[in-house]
């Protein structure tokens, strides 16, 4: 037997260790792709991509490790300047985890049509590597968006535009490497499209603040703002952080890139193309300069809370909105931008009198009958449910869901999709005070699911049979249930 060290005395015998090697698995695979068989075959260092030995420590994700260097960097020196980071967005670790998160997000083709399933056919490692050369050698060129049009809730439409899957996959790389950066910079008022940030954050916030005498809130609206974002302003703000030059080129071409409309190019001058994977990132690098002169000179006014473009200023008096109100607009106007005369208003949250939607929610105070009861006391809790326009929308696309021509289908996968619609939106808004709106939509899938077997027998509809088609059956199908899936929020409590 071969001797682990010089000093090991033959006395010592052989050690066995007591942990068990869980990377070890029968039936694993082969370094070179074959199966394993049952009596074990030895695989060299190579042949694994966990830890050696049992109970070590895992491998290190390298774009983790990567965007964590790059946030302390930028944390500990609020004044630096990041060069060659093109060198980071090629590599192909940076490349491949963009491809994944692009896959993830599905997505339409773009003006080159072509979509994930044809690059996946063409090859991802090839595509990637021809990518990554085209960035390293200086060659790549953006190709226009496509530009589509989405409903707005006012009836007009939404300018879209759809860059191209490979586009898009060079802007996730870089925004993989440039979010760490500014996100050392980026203010807690800020909720959009942040990593570990979210709406519902955003909106505690607010019930927070409503809690402790918040009674007066500016709800802002900017005027298309995507569209009248000043791209040299833009980039003057991304130098701040940025000196490598090829990075600035590559920010300056995506932003140049133009749209194609009904086969027709133009070229955009103003604002960032909403749909591009690196916008929100952009949008939030130019709105900074809101949240950073409001918590160093206009905090003492009140809260600002802000989720991309829609933002609420939350404050304890008339006079403190009114101020906010003059003071976000001399910053606006500062970057190019205007509030919507007719979207912006202050709203008196005091005795419950208004409210105001933000977020997909609408946002009332409203009297505590218990504590009424038990004390006399008139406390109001900042409440907040479903908006109009959200009990709308999932109204319709259940109804789009449960159309009369599916009525000889078998109900199971209608039930199905259903479900998918409307998990997904309690999941949303069951931190809130939905229990109401909840059974409303309960009641509302019920209702479509048994038009769904009215129209099934007809006339051949027997007396008493309808009355067996009631939740209970559904959910016998696999129906979900929104009533009962309410998780509050901590208790805070205010006088108004």
């Amino acid at each position: 037997m071969v001797k682990t060290r010089p000093a090991q005395r033959a006395s010592e015998g052989v050690v066995v260790p007591r942990i068990v090697a869980t990377n070890n698995a029968t039936g694993g695979k082969r370094p070179c792709g074959g199966q394993a068989s049952g009596e074990g075959t030895c695989e060299g260092m190579a042949g694994r991509s966990g830890p050696n030995s049992p109970g070590g420590r895992p491998p290190i994700d390298k774009v983790r490790h990567l965007q964590r260097s790059l946030w302390a960097a930028a944390k500990r020196s609020p004044e630096r300047r990041f060069h060659a980071l093109l060198d980071r967005i090629w590599r192909p670790d940076i490349l491949q985890e963009a491809w994944h998160r692009v896959r993830r997000n599905r997505g339409a083709a773009g003006v080159d049509r072509v979509t994930l399933a044809a690059i996946e056919q063409y090859g991802v490692e090839r595509m990637l590597s021809d990518l990554g050369g085209a960035l390293r050698d200086g060659t790549y060129r953006p190709q226009p968006v496509l530009r589509r049009y989405i409903p707005k809730a006012d009836g007009r439409q939404r300018p879209l535009g759809i860059p191209t899957i490979r586009d898009r996959v060079a802007q996730m790389a870089a925004k993989l490497v440039l979010e760490p950066i500014f996100e050392a910079d980026f203010r807690p008022s800020s909720y959009g499209f942040r990593p570990k940030r979210s709406a519902t954050q955003a909106l505690e916030v607010l019930r927070v603040q409503g809690a402790r005498g918040g009674n007066h809130v500016l709800d802002a609206d900017i005027r298309d703002y995507f569209g009248s974002i000043d791209q040299t302003t833009l980039m003057r703000l991304l130098e701040q952080r940025i000196s490598d030059r090829r990075v600035l080129k590559l920010l300056r071409q995506w932003l140049a890139a133009g749209v194609l409309e009904a086969g027709q190019w133009s070229a955009t001058l103003m604002g960032t193309p909403q749909g591009g994977v690196i916008s929100p990132l952009l949008a939030n690098i130019y709105l900074h300069v809101l949240d950073r002169i409001w918590e160093t000179r206009c905090a003492h006014l009140g809260t600002l809370v802000r989720y991309a473009d829609d933002f609420v200023v939350m404050c304890r008096t008339r006079a403190a909105v009114e101020e906010a109100r003059q003071r976000v607009s001399t910053v606006l106007t500062r970057l190019g931008l205007e509030l919507h005369p007719e979207k912006t208003r202050v709203v008196d949250l005091s005795w419950g009198r208004e409210g105001f939607d933000f977020l997909g929610c609408h946002l009332r105070k409203r009297l505590s009958g218990p504590i009424w009861e038990r004390q006399r006391q008139r406390v109001y809790f900042l409440q907040r449910w479903p908006s109009q326009r959200a009990m709308r929308q999932v109204r319709t696309r259940i109804r789009e869901l449960t159309p009369r021509r599916r009525c000889h289908e078998d109900l199971r996968p209608v039930i199905a999709e259903v479900n998918a619609v409307v998990r997904g939106w309690g999941q949303y808004f069951r931190t809130g005070n939905a229990a109401t709106r909840f059974i409303h939509v309960d009641r509302y899938v019920e209702d479509r699911l048994r038009g769904l077997m009215l129209k099934r027998y007809g006339s051949r509809l027997t007396p008493g049979r309808a009355e067996e088609w009631r939740r209970p059956f559904f959910e016998a199908l696999g129906l979900c249930r929104l009533r009962g899936t309410i998780q509050y929020p901590g208790a805070a409590q205010c006088r108004a």
